[in-house]
């Protein structure tokens, strides 16, 4: 590990208290929301201004100091930990809306600032921004990781949301990506570049987003099914018959049971899914009885509408809090928490192969997601004393992983790869897994951002 002695000197020298070294504060940074574990870094800025982010970048670069990135912590795949100490830095006090131009439904914010809190802010626009991780993200987060989301499958990820950035690259230059049109053809795509890069090669410190009107009306729908297979079916009947639906999410019984008995919900001890339509009246009353058409043909009971806000937000703050409900229900437990996305069309086979496969293990592992757009989650509740249940986990999320490449699919749709999920990039993108690391080398030939995440390792 590098000798961080000169290169702490002058940032303390910089950014004063600003400069946490103390072991609560480097503990705080190195928590992971699940499974995933590293180590501490050496020091934690939090700066104000992108110039202060720009000279903690060149400072930790002539000292060879690595360089992460974090912003609420959030991440499920240890994106933000430090794996060879270093400086982490923390975005909490650059969190502020810096403009919000309603006629071009854009908004620039630094990064921050949380979704909550950009929407809160615009209220008063008739705009929102829609994408919506579950957890209250940093917006800065959400482009590193590309987040996603219950509201993907009608407002795409933040792929499509992200209109440009400003980025500190790996020896503290500053560079913008896009403009305020809402197109280009000039060059190369940086913006797509970053969005997802993980902290791999710069740190965001400002984010042109994308807005969009809120709704003139809101339908949430919840209703039961006698299996996952009938729930997924009729997704997929959903999906291909051109309904367009806000949010489309599946909770399998265990994952139902967990999250009515945490929120304190009457629900049957079946699978279910909760759907939401966004649009006018007359559109979502239509999108909504046709998607009861769908649902009843495939079984579906106990079908309830939600249309009062207060209402869908009990149905919506119960889904969000799926994670915390599950593993509430087996007490102790540890959660390792696994993500795949599959086409549509292959959406039915690899949840009941999955299904399988947990039934046939010692950990119980509730499913659910954002079946929409092919994307699930398996929380498998690992008592942490058993490496046996880990190890049997472990070999879990590698048969999902396989089965999605087998389908055609991706090993994480949302999650990202931070280091949970590195070891299976080159499955599934081989020689272009290379590129990717040709790329980094390119813009950080130190290797200083964000080490042992997403790229090939030395």
């Amino acid at each position: 590990m590098t000798d961080p002695t000169a290169a702490l000197a002058e940032l303390e020298t910089l950014l004063g208290p600003r400069l946490g070294t103390r072991a609560a504060d480097l503990a705080q940074h190195a928590a992971s929301e699940t499974h995933v574990r590293a180590g501490l870094p050496q020091a934690v800025a939090w700066p104000e201004t992108v110039d202060e982010v720009a000279r903690i970048v060149a400072i930790c670069a002539a000292h060879g100091l690595p360089v992460q990135g974090w912003g609420a912590g959030t991440s499920l795949e240890g994106h933000a930990l430090a794996t060879r100490g270093g400086v982490t830095v923390d975005f909490a006090r650059m969190d502020r809306v810096l403009e919000i131009a309603p006629q071009d439904m854009r908004v620039q914010v630094q990064p921050g600032i949380t979704r909550e809190a950009l929407n809160t802010r615009l209220r008063d626009t008739g705009l929102f921004f829609p994408v919506d991780p579950g957890a209250n993200a940093t917006l800065g987060g959400m482009a590193a990781t590309r987040a996603s989301g219950t509201t993907a499958v009608r407002y795409g990820t933040m792929r499509d949301n992200v209109r440009g950035l400003q980025v500190v690259l790996a020896d503290g230059r500053v560079i913008r990506t896009g403009t305020g049109a809402p197109k280009s053809a000039a060059g190369y795509d940086l913006t797509g570049l970053f969005v997802g890069s993980e902290g791999t090669l710069g740190l965001i410190t400002e984010l042109t987003l994308r807005l969009h009107p809120v709704p003139e009306a809101i339908s949430t729908a919840v209703c039961a099914f006698p299996d996952v297979a009938a729930a997924v079916a009729a997704v997929v009947v959903t999906m291909q018959a051109g309904l367009q639906p806000a949010r489309i999410e599946l909770l399998d019984q265990a994952a139902s049971r967990a999250c009515a008995a945490h929120a304190g919900l009457d629900l049957p001890a079946r699978p279910h899914l909760l759907v939401e339509f966004h649009g006018s009246p007359a559109t979502v009353a239509e999108q909504a009885a046709l998607f009861a058409d769908v649902a009843a043909e495939h079984g579906a009971t106990d079908l309830a509408r939600a249309d009062r806000p207060e209402d869908r937000t009990r149905l919506w703050k119960m889904r969000h809090a799926a994670y915390p409900a599950i593993l509430a229900s087996r007490p102790g437990a540890q959660g390792v928490v696994t993500d795949v996305c599959v086409p549509i069309s292959q959406l039915a086979q690899a949840v009941a192969e999955t299904q399988a496969d947990i039934a046939a293990g010692p950990v119980p592992g509730p499913i659910l997601g954002h079946v929409g757009d092919g994307n699930f989650h398996a929380i498998l509740l690992v008592d942490p004393a058993s490496p046996e249940e880990r190890a049997a986990a472990d070999r879990l999320t590698a048969r999902m992983a396989e089965r999605a490449l087998r389908l055609g699919g991706t090993v994480t749709g949302e999650h990202g790869i931070g280091l949970g999920k590195l070891g299976y990039m080159r499955a599934e993108h081989g020689p272009a897994w290379d590129v990717m690391g040709a790329i980094k080398t390119a813009l950080d030939p130190a290797g200083l951002m964000n080490p042992g995440k997403l790229v090939p390792q030395d």
